[in-house]
């Protein structure tokens, strides 16, 4: 089912379809050194082969999972010499985001000038894995995930080609389309198993219907790498969606990390930051119930702890929504790193000794609890930064009491 020509490939018409990048780039004869970054099975080992076959290139493969910097050097000398590599070869890597820094190295000198072009593919976002003098050197293009046009185009071509002779009815496509998660090569593999493991009808026809897939692939883990760039992106669609108040998206994206047997603390880590990065002082209840989430969750562990996460989840999705407090430290952080070390008012310093006091420290200090209502007003900032306003309170019920209150005993100073 490879295809064999670049008019073969299903998807990825932004790069190979008529205006694609790399059709243009082929047209003219040219072919830069890439980096194919996309998920398993949308064809970036096909790809990189049609590719060299496109240019009558001499091709070369290498996997980064079994080949080191000896078996990189003699492709480099061999492409560098006469006899198959004289052409300026490609060389292609799978997994390139497995090479080591010292490996990665050993290619900069042969793509800087030329003598090969390195086609690399990875799974993993190669800003963070591939070198930067490496990356530098290399254009990135992106695969994306097939579609359900394209993986019921691949069915039936299978069905035309490779599986003609078989009486085939696929009946019902949504669970194989579901089971491949955009991968071809899934997608190809269960059909196949999903065949062999049909009996013919009464009619001498194998139907493939949604619960025959389930009953053949039986629980379809959802695919979600803990140390990969799904487990980046689907946390980050998780805490967004609870910043968004969607509950709903919140425990879909919750599902996916707990099906992808993501770690309970993890999650709820993230949930804590999130309660006072998003929510403060809106409702300050928030943090208590993500903390004491995270505590129960490392009592009581998996499967259990699902529930817990749930309902914190759901809970924070639906508080009222601030991020004051988190812009609060931020501004003055940046005034601190903006100022320096400004001196700490006389009145305001401590005073723990004779000398310290004969010198003025603490003087003039009043203290709030004498104050009607407990409050004093006085200076508590540095000169330099006096009046200054790091905290703006929310536009939510509760802060709007803060802010009512703040405005009303320093008479608008901080408005």
């Amino acid at each position: 089912m490879r295809p064999t020509s670049l008019e073969e490939v299903v998807g990825q018409e932004h790069l190979v379809g008529p205006d694609g990048v790399l059709r243009k780039a082929l047209t003219g004869g040219m072919l830069p050194s890439m980096i194919l970054w996309g998920p398993p099975g949308v064809g970036k080992t096909t790809l990189a082969q049609l590719i060299a076959q496109e240019l009558k290139r001499p091709f070369h493969t290498l996997s980064a999972i079994s080949s080191g910097v000896k078996d990189v050097r003699e492709v480099i000398e061999r492409a560098g010499g006469s006899g198959l590599f004289s052409r300026s070869a490609v060389l292609f890597i799978d997994e390139i985001h497995r090479f080591s820094k010292a490996q990665q190295d050993s290619l900069l000198g042969a793509v800087e000038k030329g003598t090969i072009t390195l086609i690399g593919a990875t799974t993993e976002n190669p800003s963070f894995e591939v070198i930067g003098a490496l990356l530098s050197r290399c254009q990135v293009y992106v695969l994306e995930p097939l579609g359900k046009t394209e993986l019921l185009g691949l069915l039936d071509r299978a069905m035309r080609t490779e599986l003609a002779e078989l009486p085939i009815v696929l009946k019902e496509s949504d669970a194989l389309l579901r089971a491949s998660g955009g991968d071809a090569r899934r997608l190809l593999n269960t059909f196949d198993l999903c065949v062999k493991a049909t009996t013919a009808d009464a009619d001498g026809n194998i139907t493939i219907t949604n619960a025959v897939v389930k009953e053949v692939v039986q629980n379809s883990a959802a695919r979600y790498d803990k140390q990969g760039e799904q487990h980046y992106d689907i946390v980050s669609a998780f805490i967004k969606s609870i910043r968004g108040s969607d509950p709903q998206a919140a425990v879909y994206w919750l599902a996916r990390m707990v099906e992808g047997g993501e770690d309970a603390l993890f999650i709820a880590r993230r949930m804590v930051i999130l309660a006072s990065e998003d929510i403060g002082n809106a409702e300050p209840n928030a943090l208590l119930m993500a903390t004491t989430s995270m505590q129960a969750a490392q009592l009581i562990g998996w499967p259990e702890s699902r529930i817990i996460l749930s309902q914190c989840a759901i809970y924070l999705a639906c508080a009222p929504k601030s991020n004051a407090s988190y812009v609060a430290i931020n501004d003055a952080m940046a005034a601190v790193r903006a100022t320096g070390d400004l001196s700490v008012p006389m009145h305001l310093r401590n005073a723990p000794t004779k000398l310290m006091k004969e010198l003025g420290h603490g003087a003039g200090y009043a203290y709030s609890h004498d104050g009607p209502g407990n409050f004093v007003e006085q200076e508590f900032m540095p000169d330099a930064l006096s009046g200054t306003t790091f905290y703006k309170p929310g536009s939510n019920a509760r802060e709007q009491r803060y802010a009512e209150m703040l405005d009303r005993i320093w008479k608008g100073r901080y408005s």
